[in-house]
């Protein structure tokens, strides 16, 4: 089948690579232009890219797709579908309406729960038990298009957002693959159960010690690998990577009472957290073990809201 790709990270660059692997011929492939990242903040090119460079596919990267450039750059392709993960930019009704077979979206969840930009981060901090991908037929509303295939997976009780978004899209890519060869019937989302998973905002990777040790430990896998679960010692500011929630203990919120090669033993509104890996601003992830080595940190220190 001829496919229009459009997807930007990591995610996105497993199903790409899916798709190739199957066979689908890939005329075009859109893709976010290039972005400063790393220490000398220099223009990276994104997963899909780099990918697409690899097997010689012609590549597009629009700033936005607004009017009618795109679509007339797209348009001699004529792809019989356009698919569609992680990319990052609304695509207008004309190009829904472009392939026969309509834009396919990939998305990291169980639809209609957590629609929207983060839903891998939305489940961990809810404490969901499973998660999964939906293929659905896009439309012009915010993942609200009919439903082509849905599969479920657990959520492991160490899984991050980072292990979690590999699992979902490996799953993702072999569920495309597949949709693409059955062609399903769509069916509707149910609305009435739609839950949006917002983008992740400023300071909500601060750690709140009055929060439950539970809730904490769940951000904590919520935001590994990025942006990390943040607090502070005076103006120290530390980032806390693992950690593990100890429901039946009990101690002041914030406040320190034991440091050891066992962890780091904090407070919590209710329970206490047990932080086994963190890292000083400007420094490297250490087990509490090593870190405890090079940095004072003794039973009554106490631990606060802020930025690493």
């Amino acid at each position: 089948m001829k496919i229009v790709f459009a997807g930007t990270p990591e995610f996105a660059a497993t199903t790409l690579k899916a798709l190739l692997d199957s066979g689908h011929e890939v005329p075009l492939v859109l893709t976010q232009p290039d972005r400063p990242a790393g220490r000398g903040l220099r223009p990276q090119a994104s997963a899909v890219k780099q990918l697409a460079d690899r097997h010689g596919l012609t590549l597009l990267q629009p700033a936005s797709l607004k009017g009618t450039e795109v679509l007339r750059a797209i348009e001699p392709a004529s792809p019989e579908a356009i698919v569609v993960a992680a990319y990052g930019l609304i695509l207008p009704e004309p190009l829904l309406k472009l392939p026969p077979l309509g834009c396919l979206n990939i998305h990291a969840s169980l639809l209609p729960r957590w629609r929207g930009a983060a839903p891998i981060q939305r489940a961990l901090l809810a404490g969901d038990a499973s998660t999964g991908v939906t293929i659905m037929q896009m439309d012009k509303g915010l993942d609200t298009g009919p439903m082509l295939l849905q599969e479920s997976l657990p959520i492991g009780t160490r899984d991050t957002a980072g292990a979690l978004h590999d699992k979902l899209a490996r799953l993702g890519a072999r569920l495309i693959v597949r949709a693409l060869a059955e062609r399903p019937a769509p069916h509707a989302q149910d609305s009435s159960r739609a839950i949006y998973a917002l983008r992740i905002g400023k300071g909500e990777s601060e750690i709140d010690w009055h929060h439950s040790a539970a809730d904490i430990e769940r951000q904590v896998r919520a935001f590994n690998p990025s942006p990390g679960a943040s607090t502070r010692l005076g103006t120290v500011g530390l980032k806390i990577w693992e950690a593990d929630a100890e429901p039946l203990l009990s101690g002041t919120p914030g406040v320190v009472w034991a440091a050891d090669a066992e962890g780091i033993m904090v407070g919590c509104g209710a329970g206490a957290l047990r932080v086994t890996q963190l890292q000083r601003a400007g420094g490297k992830r250490l087990p509490a073990e090593a870190f405890l080595a090079g940095f004072k940190l003794e039973p009554g220190a106490r631990l606060e809201a802020g930025s690493a």
